[in-house]
């Protein structure tokens, strides 16, 4: 039973009662019914605005993340990273994770980055340097 047949159903109680339009408890019940039935009016409304925004959500996601395709998540898999041409690194200073994108390093060889988190001056060499695993720091995630 949906508010609005609930609350036609208190009204058809309180006819039923027979108190009278002049009573006090008349005049009680018959405001309480009102405000009842326009809070179930507003709900009604609300409910109808809810279903649009949901049917519209839907629509934006199924665009945005293209639901449709079964392959979203390999899409999305690190490995095509490396096509990106972002380079990442733990800049040395506070330890943030900082990203530059590849076509900086094409302009001069002399150059300095600085760390976007905290403006300290970044070196290339140390940031390219082998890591603890001894692997080279070039091969750093992309």
């Amino acid at each position: 039973m949906t508010i609005s047949e609930r609350v036609a159903y208190l009204k058809g109680l309180a006819e039923g009662l027979n108190l009278g339009s002049d009573t006090k408890e008349a005049k009680l019940f018959g405001a309480v019914i009102d405000v009842l039935e326009d809070i179930a009016l507003e709900l009604e409304e609300d409910s109808d605005r809810l279903d649009v925004l949901d049917e519209d959500l839907a629509n934006v996601e199924d665009i945005v993340y293209d639901l449709e395709d079964d392959d979203w998540d390999e899409d999305w898999d690190d490995e095509d990273e490396e096509d990106d041409g972002v380079y990442e690194f733990e800049c040395p200073n506070c330890h943030e994770t900082v990203f530059f994108d590849e076509s900086i390093f094409e302009d001069d060889e002399d150059f300095e980055l600085e760390c976007p988190a905290c403006g300290a001056k970044l070196d290339l060499d140390s940031l390219f340097e082998e890591d603890e695993d001894g692997e080279d720091g070039d091969d750093l995630e992309f």
